[in-house]
């Protein structure tokens, strides 16, 4: 399974850089890495096993590096594995006090 993520700063209307993320697989860290210039972030692409996953994202510190304030300190994302084959993409909506995700492809 590869899992990525994409984060975007919806009040600016830019990519979000520089946000830290990690993959959990029930309390195992699988995967960490940052967002680049586009706000993309590859995690993994290794094997994992089926079942429930969490990607989450440093949003606090990101929004406080900017002098922004906002309401949530980070942002969880849990979704499921049934095709560990498969590739993962979660994008992440960003905005100071709101945020939204979909499944990617």
């Amino acid at each position: 399974m590869s899992v990525s993520t994409h984060v975007l700063d919806s009040v600016l209307g830019q990519p979000a850089v520089g946000i830290e993320v990690l993959l959990f697989a029930g309390d195992e860290v699988l995967a960490e890495g940052v967002t680049d210039q586009d706000g993309r972030c590859r995690l993994t692409e290794q094997p994992t096993a089926a079942g429930p996953h969490r990607l989450v994202f440093a949003t606090g510190a990101w929004f406080a590096e900017q002098g922004r304030e906002a309401f949530y300190p980070e942002v969880t994302l849990t979704f499921s594995v049934t095709e560990p084959a498969d590739h993962h993409h979660v994008p992440l909506l960003l905005a100071p006090f709101a945020y939204s995700t979909y499944r990617g492809s």
